[in-house]
Order: structure tokens, then sequence, then C-alpha cells
């Protein structure tokens, strides 16, 4: 098959050009892979069609319906050949089956492809990229076969092979009359959680009858009156489900017991409950129906110890994981062998190798698998989503066995050899051209060593050969070629690598190791070798290795006229130094005695400007230098007075190193240009660029004296003005921005430009300009600001906004200057109403915290604040219909006045003085120790103030805090580890909780999962397995669940760390609002309200209009930039999976 691959004549030789030997080889298309050590053939995905494979693969090993395909022949499906002709009716679909399992069972490659089959059902790139249902796709495929085996013998395969009935009897217990109703199937769809096998899944929803009495009476047609009926299904004709279940095993205790624990979370549960269930399913009580023959309940169980397993007490009652198996073996089922699975038929494996009878089928991957493997991968998984089933009676033909040609039409075995013959002479060629390795040989005796670098002596046809060797050979068998090739040559033979660089052929690495193979060496196809004694070339003695690589400079200096006087004019020639030699030896090379050398490399932009070399550094080589090939180096002569550079030290080359600049007329003075384009370097002064815009938009010349350069973000603002004076590198402006020529003079080195507004809330485009000097106090500042913005008063303060577009802290020291507190130009300062208290003071807004649950419930002490204003205070409520997405929170805050305290003061005094606000008489509240102080943030109580001790400055509050005040019945002492929760019990049947209860957990217990659910538990009286409980999250109205049983499951893939709930996901932390659950009254999983459904919504809309709000501003800065808008992609909408079939009707 290989023919003479590995002939001793391994290497041919050709004379190539020296320019064509660099060229790359074309890397022919690998022809696929054959099959692997199992004989079978896996489907290529085409990127998300693995549900098609899964689903092809199977139909393949269904011996029935492949041969049924088969057996259909070309006069009744029609031909490739003809389908492309206008009458023919050529059905595409089964011919594209036949030859896709044809492939499968004799192509001799590892993975067949399914796009021809995919393309005749009329799929795009699109479709084969999308994830489907595979029982979506097995009834449309089974429909589209119908379709096309229409008029054809094979006309009714599908219903042949996998239609059944089934059969819905009703028989009155009266009269025992018959009702029966029949529906035709395919498939059967059944529910596998909490069951042990199939068997009991196919009892549970076709076989386990459903009786009709007490309220759910039937009427009998014959009896014409309500009676008592049982209602059962049964498969007709091939399978009979009532089969799989005799009525004594239906009946069994141990079945009965088994598929109640097998329902409960970890498969354990209270003996008490386990009878209460047994009560539930059966409707009669375990001593009624069992005690007599079986003994107590818990005797029972003790007898059979090897399904189930007690607690010590006797209380508990758990399933043992082997519990499931060992029933199943108690109750042998009387048809098992119909639902069996025989092990699958291996069509394509030789029967020679012993392989498993199960395989891993994965895409194109194949490979063998033991059956407890299975059992391990997927048992008790529910990862079986589509089983396909075939009859254990059914028997292969003697001549079927090991034979994956039988059955096959002759013209697509005939197809299939010559497929084959085809694959087997690619792979050789193949073989060969992967092991092969092209070389370019640089023979040393036609090359002589000029400017630097190794050149061709006479022509490049003489000094360059071309071998193809194989390079599974060694490196003594290529040196044995070369002599043999080269007839002339005498002395040592040395095979170097070498490389062509902009300098010329330059060598690198001497190969040595005679015995190490080609592959071993790293020689890559295409490689340049050098063939030399090692020593010389041409009589000089040539330097190699990466060191003294040489490197090819653009030396640029002033033109020198025929007499001997230096020009204006700046010439640019090359020249070629060794990478290690010195950077001084440029002058040697120019014969120039003394000068200043200027570097600047090829790859820097233009702006980086010239750097002039020291004389320390004149003996720094070019590597260490940074110069590489194409770099350029200026050369001036120390006594030459006509210097290169400008006075910025910068210098241009003839290359203009420029860029662009638009500057828009926005001082509303009338134009007939609205936009110009300036040219311009990073070097360029500011000035020049704002007087050139001024020509350009045929201004006025007055404007030169009172406007200037402001840059447009690109929202459309304009940023503060640059000064004149500023490069634009120094202004930190980038080629291609946009700027605005405004009314106004720049500010000049000592003055600053900012922006200011009035109050916290700015909406973008409303702030206010001022230019002020930098020594100016914040006092005089403040003046001015509020001079210019038209409002009086003494009640102001000043606040830097931050980074974040809030108010940060105030500037307190109203005597400084701005440039001591570090105010920069293009900063925004807001002006804020109200008096900054005296230093060391702070001044507190004090509010009444009005508690509230997510049910929308008020949990106040005091009732009638919940529909009435107090005196001398206002309502603020941080929810309301107008709230932002920010303040959603159920949370009613009442504000009382403003303290004025100082920072050393206790939190009790804080209290006290709270007390005497006019507002907090009506409270009653007998002591401060009766009220719970938190900091408010976002409207929302945030930080628990703990230790009435406490002086204020230790809690670190900073100037804008504000704090709510909650009352208590009793006085409290929280420790630093205890986490004061909220808990609301949900009332059953009702989406709302009760009033929220205060608990008090102590993390430093644990802070898991567990520990809260015991401490509630605890709380509430109830048992820990009975209860569950969720994390309110009242900014996103969600709830998130708190279990530890999922971090019992995944404990080994979850670290310790993450059960801690004050850490991710949780972040617990005082006043959070825990829902608790009692699952023995209300077992919904909805944690909900209706008030949570409602702030969804409104987030919904909130974000709506934020999104189109930002869109009108995109629109509206894209107008002011004069940029087009990209349209936005559309979304293609989903379409349902398909298949396109002809009529052959």
């Amino acid at each position: 098959m290989f023919g003479d691959l590995f002939e001793e004549e391994y290497s041919t030789v050709s004379n190539n050009q020296y320019g064509k030997g660099k060229k790359l080889k074309t890397k022919a298309l690998e022809p696929p892979a054959p099959r692997e050590f199992t004989n079978l053939s896996g489907i290529r995905n085409q990127g998300g069609t693995c549900y098609l494979n899964s689903l092809l693969q199977t139909l393949h090993f269904t011996p029935e319906f492949r041969e049924a395909l088969f057996s259909l022949g070309p006069e009744e499906l029609g031909s490739f050949e003809d389908k492309d002709k206008p009458d023919a009716k050529v059905r595409i679909i089964p011919l594209q089956l036949q030859r896709l399992f044809a492939q499968l069972l004799l192509l001799d490659q590892e993975a067949a492809s399914t796009t021809d089959l995919t393309d005749s059902f009329g799929w795009t790139s699109n479709e084969e990229m999308r994830q489907h249902d595979v029982q979506e796709l097995n009834r449309i495929l089974f429909s589209a076969l119908e379709t096309s085996l229409v008029g054809t013998s094979g006309h009714d395969l599908i219903n042949r092979l996998y239609h059944g009935t089934i059969v819905n009897q009703i028989v009155c217990k009266e009269c025992k009359n018959v009702s029966e109703r029949q529906e035709d199937f395919l498939d059967l769809t059944v529910a596998v959680k909490n069951v042990s096998g199939l068997e009991d899944a196919l009892w549970n929803m076709y076989v386990e009858e459903e009786v009709f009495d007490c309220d759910n009476l039937y009427h009998c047609g014959t009896c014409d009156r309500l009676v008592k009926a049982a209602k059962e299904e049964k498969s007709k004709p091939d399978v009979n489900l009532k089969d799989l279940q005799s009525e004594e095993e239906i009946d069994h205790p141990l079945m009965i017991l088994k598929a109640i624990l097998l329902e409960e979370e970890n498969n354990l549960i209270p003996v008490d409950q386990l009878g209460q269930k047994l009560l539930k399913k059966i409707g009669i009580s375990w001593n009624k129906k069992y005690r007599k023959q079986h003994g107590p309940l818990r005797k029972f169980l003790q007898l059979h110890s090897q399904i189930f397993l007690l607690s010590s007490d006797e209380s508990i009652v758990r399933l043992l994981k082997n519990g499931s198996l060992q029933a199943e073996s108690d109750f042998q089922r009387n048809d098992q062998q119909i639902f069996e699975t025989l092990p699958p038929e291996s069509p394509g494996l030789n029967s020679s190798i012993s392989c498993p009878h199960w395989f891993d089928i994965n895409d194109s991957k194949v490979q063998p698998i033991r059956e407890k493997d299975i059992e391990q991968q997927f048992q008790g998984k529910e990862s079986a989503y589509m089983l396909f089933y075939r009859k254990s009676q059914l028997q292969r033909p003697p001549e079927a066995r090991a034979n994956p040609r039988y059955g096959v039409p002759c013209h697509l075995l005939n197809e299939m050899d010559a497929a084959n013959i085809e694959l087997q002479t690619k792979r050789a060629e193949c073989d060969s051209a992967n092991n092969t390795v092209e070389l370019h040989l640089h023979l040393g005796p036609q090359y002589h060593f000029f400017n630097g670098a190794l050149h061709p002596v006479v022509s490049q046809t003489e000094s360059v050969w071309d071998l193809t060797f194989d390079k599974r050979k060694t490196l003594g068998d290529l040196r044995q070629s070369i002599f043999q090739l080269l007839e002339f040559w005498e002395g040592d033979m040395v095979l170097s690598v070498a490389k062509l660089v902009p300098a010329g052929l330059h060598i690198y690495q001497t190969l040595g190791g005679d015995e190490l193979t080609l592959c071993e060496t790293e020689i890559a196809d295409g490689e340049d070798i050098f063939v030399w004694n090692g020593v010389e070339v041409g009589g000089v003695h040539i330097q190699t290795g990466i060191d003294c690589e040489p490197l090819l400079l653009n030396v640029l200096h002033l033109d020198t006229s025929s007499e001997g006087e230096k020009c204006c004019q700046v010439i640019e020639s090359p020249h070629v130094f060794p990478s290690n030699a010195e950077v001084g030896t440029v002058l040697t090379a120019l014969a120039i005695p003394a000068g200043v050398i200027f570097i600047n490399s090829a790859g820097c932009p233009g702006g980086e400007g010239w750097m002039a070399i020291s004389k320390e550094d004149m003996r720094k080589t070019f590597r260490e230098q940074g110069l590489g090939n194409g770099s350029s180096v200026l050369i001036q002569d120390s006594h030459d007075d006509n210097s290169l550079l400008t006075k910025e030290e910068k210098w241009v080359t003839s290359i203009n190193e420029i860029d662009w600049l638009h500057v828009k007329n926005l001082c509303q003075v009338d134009s007939e240009e609205k936009q110009v384009k300036i040219s311009a370097t990073v070097n360029t002064m500011v000035f020049d660029i704002r007087i050139k815009a001024i020509k350009e938009l045929k201004l006025m010349k007055e404007l030169a004296d009172n406007s200037c350069l402001r840059p447009i973000d690109r929202n459309g603002k304009l940023l503060c003005p640059v000064p004149d004076s500023y490069t634009l590198k120094e202004a930190e402006l980038k080629m291609g921005s946009s700027l605005g020529l405004c009314l106004g003079k720049a500010p000049s080195s000592c003055q600053l430009f900012l922006f200011f507004a009035m109050g916290s809330d700015v909406q973008p485009g409303t702030e206010m300009e001022i230019i002020v000097e930098e020594t100016i106090s914040v006092r005089d500042c403040l003046k001015l600001m509020l001079e210019k913005s038209g409002v009086q008063g003494d009640a102001w303060h000043l606040r830097k906004m931050d980074w974040c577009y809030e108010a940060g802290e105030p500037l307190c020291e109203e005597d400084a200057t701005l440039k001591e507190l570090l105010i920069c130009s293009g900063d925004t300062l807001l002006l804020i109403e109200g008096q900054l208290p005296p230093p060391g003071f702070l001044k507190v807004p004090i509010w009444w915290y009005q508690l509230q649950g997510p049910s929308g419930h008020c949990e106040s002490h005091q009732d009638q604040t919940n529909c009435t204003s107090s005196r001398g205070g206002v309502w603020r409520a941080a929810f309301s219909q107008g709230a932002s997405v920010n303040e959603p929170a159920p949370v009613s805050l009442l504000y009382l006045g403003d303290v004025e305290i100082s920072e050393d003061a206790a939190l009790a005094e804080l209290k006290s003085q709270a007390m005497t606000l006019p507002p907090f008489l009506e409270f009653g509240v007998p002591s401060p120790a009766h009220l719970r102080a938190w900091t408010v943030e976002r409207k929302r109580p945030g930080r628990l103030l703990r230790t009435d001790r406490q002086p204020l400055r230790e809690y670190k509050l900073g100037r804008r805090i504000e704090i709510c005040l909650e009352p208590l019945q009793k006085g409290e002492n929280l420790g630093p580890q205890d986490v004061l929760l909220r808990t609301q019990v949900r009332i059953p049947g009702e989406r709302t909780y009760a009033p929220a209860l205060d608990l008090v957990w102590n993390a430093a217990q644990g802070g898991t999962a567990g520990s809260l659910r015991q401490r509630v538990a605890d709380f509430y009286c109830l048992p820990v397995e009975k209860i569950e409980i969720a994390k309110y999250f009242p900014e996103k109205f969600e709830w998130l669940p708190i279990s530890s049983w999922n971090q019992q499951i995944t404990k080994r893939k979850k670290k310790k760390k993450q059960d801690y709930l004050q850490g991710a996901p949780y972040y617990l932390k005082d006043g959070d609002t825990i829902g608790v659950k009692n699952l023995l009254v209300d077992d919904n999983d909805d944690f909900s309200t209706i008030r949570d459904d409602i702030g969804k919504e409104k987030q919904k809309q909130r974000a709506l209009g934020r999104r189109q709000s930002r869109e009108a501003l995109h629109e509206q800065s894209s107008c002011i930039l004069s940029s087009a808008e990209t349209p936005a992609r559309t979304r293609a909408p989903e379409t349902s999976l398909s298949i396109h079939v002809g009529s052959f009707r």
C-alpha cells in the first residue's frame, strides 16, 4: 500500500531559483483518519448537531430499520444522478440515509459527515449550529421518511417497526362493564424522577389503576348512574405493561415503603411521618393492613436492615444506597426481558478483535465502555433522555453475524469499495508529504562576505539548491546525501542553520549529532541550510550566532555639496552593522571624527522625537540601545552650526509624521464652514491650531483674542478649555479628536476652569461654568458661584463631585485655597443647601424608622404614624411610585430633624439629643436604651451601631452621615459576632408574610447555612427539616433560598469558605430579611410576593426608559459630532425545527 516510500532513493533534488526557495509549501488537505481499534465509525458534529448524531447512530444500530431502508432500491427511490432533472422524483432523504448507513458500516474513516443529509433536509448553516430536542427531531424525521416513502414498498416502514397502541380501560365496579378507548403511539413519555427503574416509571404512568370513588365517581352508561370504577392503560399488541407488576407486588409493603423514601430528600424520614405517608398513599394505616402479617412498622424495618437503616433511637429511617437494587432483586418481573436492552450489534467490528459489547459513542469518538461504568456514570442522575428498546426475541440470520456487508445494496457496496481505495491512496500520499521537508541548501563556495552579510557570488541559481528529504532520517543521512550530490566537494562539510535577514544571509546555529533525526533537531519545512567548512567563506572568518546578527540601519545626515560644504538637505542611506558592535562605530563608518548621534526606532510614532546618545552610551551595543532592522539613526557633526532639531528638541523627517484634528465652529457666529480638518503633529502648539481653524472657518480676526479650543467628549459635552501654550502631547489630545472653537479666553496657568451645579441630583449638560484663580478661598469661590447662579443667602456649602458622580465630602476649610485642597481644572463642585457645623462637630439628620415587611404590611410600634404625619416632621418614603431603581425597598422613614453633636460624644448622647426633637415626643420612648440606631444608606437602614458608650468618632461615620432610630420593647446588648435578622413566616395559601420578628444569630458558631437553619427552627419550634428559608434582596425584589442540603451533596466540589453566609452569594448582614416557610403546611417553592411582581415590572419599565434616554442622547450627540449612528443589529426570529420534503403522491 505504501509502495516505495521507504526505498533507499528517498531524496530528490532540483536546481531552483533563489527567490523561490522561501515559498511556503502548500499543505494538502489530509484525508479523514481511519477507524480506531473498535472498528466503529462516529459522526462529525457540524457545530450543534450532537442530538442528530445520537439519533442517527441509534437508528443505524437497529438492524431492522437499517436493512428495511437498504431493501429499497434505485428503482423505487431514484438515483443521485437524476436529482437535478426536472421531472425526476428522487427521494433524496432515504437515499442520503442509505449512503450514511453504508459509510458507517463499510467506509474506513473515524467519523462520517452528515452535511449531505442535512442539506437534503433543507437546513442552513444557522440551523446546523442550533441545539434542538432529540425527541422532536425523531418525530419530524419519521414523518419526513413516511412522506418520502409514499408509493414505495417501504411506505409503512415506520408504522411497522415503531407503532404501538395504548388501550384506556374503565371498569365499572358494579356491573363490570368495560369501556375502552385506543390511542396510537410511536414513543412513550415517562417520568423517571424518584423511581428505581424503567419498570417502575412505566407502572406509575401507564399501569397503576386510577380509582374513581368518593367525590370523583364515574358515570356508567350501563348502570346509568354514578358508580365506583377503576381506570387502567394497556399496551397493544406488542407489550402488556400490566405484566410488569403483579397484584402481589403492588400490594407488598416493601415496595410501597421504598417508593415513599425515594420521594424524600436524602431518602430519610422520621418513622412516625413514614406511617402518615403510607396512610396517605394507600388510604389505610399500617396496623390495619400489614400488622397482622408483618408485625409493627419498626420491627418490619429492623427485619429488612439490608434495605432500611434506623437511627440509634429508632426515630428516623433512611433508605440504603443499595436498597433500591436489593428491593428489585426481591421482586423479579415476569416479563423482564421485554424491555431489557440487548448489547448493541457491532456491524463494523472485526470478529478477531476482542472488545466489550458496549460502546460510548460521542460524536466522532467511539470508545469501549464496561457495563459497570455505564451504571456508575448514569445511574441515579436522570441522564438518559430518550431510550430506544429492541425486542430480545428478535434473532439475526447466521449470515449477518460479523458481516457488515449484509443487506447493503450492490451500488453502495461498489461505491464504498471505491471510496476505501481512494482513501488508502490519499493516506499514503499524505503520509509521504507529512514526513518530508523541503530544504534550501546554500553552498558556501558560491558565497562571499560583503557589507556585513553573506551574498551569492555569481548567480542565485548556482548558489541555492532545493532538497526534499525524509525528516525521519538522521542528520548523518542528510550529510551523506549531500556528499553524493556535490561531487566537487572536498574537505570537511559542516551544516548550519541560516536565515535571510534584510542585510543578507546570516548563519545562526551549527547542526551536530549525526545520530539525531531531522525531527529531533527541530528542522522546519523550508529551512535554509548553509553548507561550508565551518570556519571561513571566501577567505573571510565568519562570525555566527544571534549576538552578531547584522542590522540594516537607516542613517540620516546632511548632504555634502561638490565643494565640500554641508547642504540643508537631509539624505538617508542604509548601512549594515553587527548587533554586538558599539554605537560609536557609526561615526567611524561615515568618516566623521566627532559628532552627535540621535536614535529613533522605526516602530515608534513620529511624535516620540529623537534622543541624543551620551558619550557613555556610545560604548553600548546597538542591541543594548534597542535598535533593530529598519531603525533610524541621525548623525550631526559637532562642528556644524546648522542644527536639524527644532527648539522643542524634536525633528520631523521627510516623511511627515502628521495627523488631523476636527475643529467645529461653536462661537455662535455665522460661517460658511461648520467644521474643518486641521493637520498637526503631537508637537504642534494649541495656539497654532486655533489660529489656523479661525482662518479656515473664515471667521473674524477679532476672535483670535477672544476664543479658545475645548475638547468634545463622545457624548457631545464640552470639556475644559486647553491653554494656548500647550502642545497636543502636553494637552493629552489624541489625533482624530474633536475640538470646539468657543468664545472666551482659556484659563491661564494660575487659573482654574470649574463646572458647578445646584444640589446633588445633577443631570448631564446642566452644569454651569466659571473661571477662578487657583489661590481663591473656598468662601469666596462659593460667593462667586452663588452670584452667577442668582441664588441669595448664606446657608450653602460646597462639595466636590466624586468619581461616582455623587456629592462627596464637603469643603470644610472655608479659608483654604482651591489649590491647597487639590482642586483642578475640569472638576465639578456642587452647591448644597445648609451650613456646615463647626470643626469637630457633626450635623446629623435624624429619621424615625418605620419597619415594613416584603408583603407590604406596616409593622410600626406606633400605628398612627402609618397614615398621618407628625408635627414638625415631613414624610419621606423610600419606596413610592416614583422611587428610583436604587430605592425599591419597602421602608418608610420619617424625618424628625437635625442634631448637631460633637464627634467625641457617645452614641447614647446622640440618642438622648434626638429624643429632645419636637416630633419625637409623641412616640413615648422611655429611654435611649429602648432605641436601636442605624446609619441611613440610600434611604434605607444600613449599618447597625451597636455600643451606646462608643464615641461617634470611632464609628468613622463621615460628614454625610444620617441616622435612623428604631424603637425597642426592651433594651438589647448585641455582641460583635451577633447578626440581627428580620424573620417573617410566610402565610400558607397567600403571597404575603406575617409581621417581622427580630432574631439574633451568633455567627461565631460557624456562620453556615446549617447553623442559621437550626437557629430559625429553634426560634419557631419547628423541625429543621420542615422549614425552608430565603434571604430577601429588596433592590432586585428577589429571594435567594438558603439550603444546607445542596452543600452536603456537592461538598467535594465546594471549598469550605463558600459555606460562609456572610460571604458570596448571600452577604448576610444586620437588618436582612429572612423569609421562613413551614413545610408542614406550605410546600410551595415560591417565596415572592405581589409587591415583588410589581417592583420587577417597574424595574423593567425604568430600564426601558433609561435605554430610550441613552439612545436619544446618543442620537443627539451624534448630531453634534456629525457622525452617523450605526443601526442596531436586529435579532433574527427563532425558528422551529423542520425538514423539507418533496411531494411523492
